[in-house]
């Protein structure tokens, strides 16, 4: 008699880019990097599937747009890079919250060594951890921090 095998599948994950990371490479690349938000999409893609995860990527400038995929929540865990919104949304926050899902909160640049009002965050309060100041490093990070969450 055959034994039974069951395939579990991959845990799937969402990044989400926030407000103006479309311009990645050309906005402050002294502070952001010079690599371009298509460059670190494909930087993900390739981490993840080394990891053994599924992941789709998306970014937009629209607070709205980022709610209502955030409650799509068809996703193991989110990883998300607010920008600006991570210091005024409540509306993202309340979104997270409403869903369940386990966050990891993603900066490029440190936002507790900048201007006073970046150390705010909305979203670390509702996230499993927050990974800030590695450039487009802090995505790879929390992307090895998701596999490990998803698997223990």
């Amino acid at each position: 008699m055959k034994p039974t095998v069951q395939y579990r599948r991959r845990p799937c994950l969402l990044v989400i880019h926030g407000p103006n990371l479309n311009l990645l490479g050309k906005r402050e690349p002294d502070i952001y990097g010079r690599i371009s938000l298509a460059g670190l999409d494909k930087k993900i893609k390739a981490t993840a599937k080394a990891l053994g995860l599924d992941v789709s990527t998306m970014q937009s400038n629209s607070e709205s747009v980022i709610v209502t995929r955030i409650q799509k929540a068809d996703y193991d865990l989110l990883i998300i890079n607010p920008a600006a919104f991570t210091h005024t949304s409540v509306a993202i926050r309340d979104a997270i919250s409403a869903v369940e899902k386990p966050v990891i909160e993603v900066h490029l640049s440190n936002i507790h060594r900048r201007e006073e009002f970046r150390s705010r965050s909305y979203i670390a309060g509702v996230s499993i951890g927050q990974i800030s100041g590695f450039g487009p490093e802090s995505y790879m990070l929390a992307l090895r921090a998701a596999k490990g969450f998803l698997s223990s």
